[in-house]
């Protein structure tokens, strides 16, 4: 099964690419992050299925949809997108499906299930909000929120780092957070480190010859583990 995803913003393409790899992991992926490199996608290449965003930057994404619906008549088209307004737009253009961001890792499910006309195994549900519980109070945090998640460095507790900069101690493990949101958009970079894909801003070289990146909303230097980079890179499709 041949897959394009359009989208001009990075992380968008990065967690929509690992969500649907988590359900099809031998699909052929392409990505375009630009109207023009998607029409250049287009007529050098055919899909079975794309998910094109409204909003690419330099065209609109149902112009790309319409020259995709006129090369490819038999494929599958998904809108991707963060306006609901444009839903009506989308089906004029007989569009298979429209899907909403933030991604839904459920939802995206569906939207391959357009292809494969069989249901995909169930999947745990995706987390919305993370109960964190320290000193008998219990802290509710939004999952997006939440940029990465580090050991705490005294017991098996972790300390959890939101967009805003601040910061909660709870007492579960890493390990059970890995479980528990391994199905959405976090990847433990490190046996110390969980962290969301969406919020990486820049991986760069560091002790040893190894790597690290940083996270939006912080300048801690987050090590990536030597056995994770392949992995990472991959997720990242860099």
């Amino acid at each position: 099964m041949r897959i394009a995803v359009i989208d001009d913003e990075k992380y968008s393409r990065v967690g929509l690419i690992h969500q649907i790899r988590q359900t099809l992991p031998q699909a052929e992926i392409a990505e375009a992050a630009s109207g023009a490199q998607a029409l250049e996608l287009l007529e050098n290449q055919t899909f079975d299925m794309l998910f094109i965003d409204v909003h690419l930057g330099d065209m609109e994404g149902t112009t790309v949809a319409a020259l995709a619906r006129r090369l490819m008549p038999g494929a599958k088209i998904v809108f991707a997108t963060a306006y609901s307004e444009y839903a009506v737009r989308a089906f004029e253009l007989r569009a298979d499906d429209y899907i909403l961001k933030p991604f839904d890792p459920e939802r995206i499910r569906k939207a391959l299930f357009l292809f494969t006309e069989q249901p995909p195994a169930a999947s745990p549900a995706a987390l919305r909000r993370i109960a964190v519980s320290s000193n008998r109070s219990t802290t509710l945090l939004d999952a997006e929120e939440i940029t990465y998640i580090e050991t705490d460095g005294v017991g098996r507790g972790c300390i959890l780092h939101t967009l805003g900069g601040k910061s909660y101690n709870g007492s579960t493990s890493l390990s059970e957070y890995e479980t528990r949101l391994g199905t959405q958009e976090f990847y433990r970079i490190h046996k110390t480190c969980l962290v969301q894909l969406r919020y990486i801003e820049s991986i760069f070289p560091w002790s040893s010859n190894g790597f690290a990146l940083r996270v939006r909303g912080s300048s801690t230097v987050l090590p990536i583990g030597r056995d994770r980079v392949r992995e990472l890179r991959r997720l990242l499709s860099i």
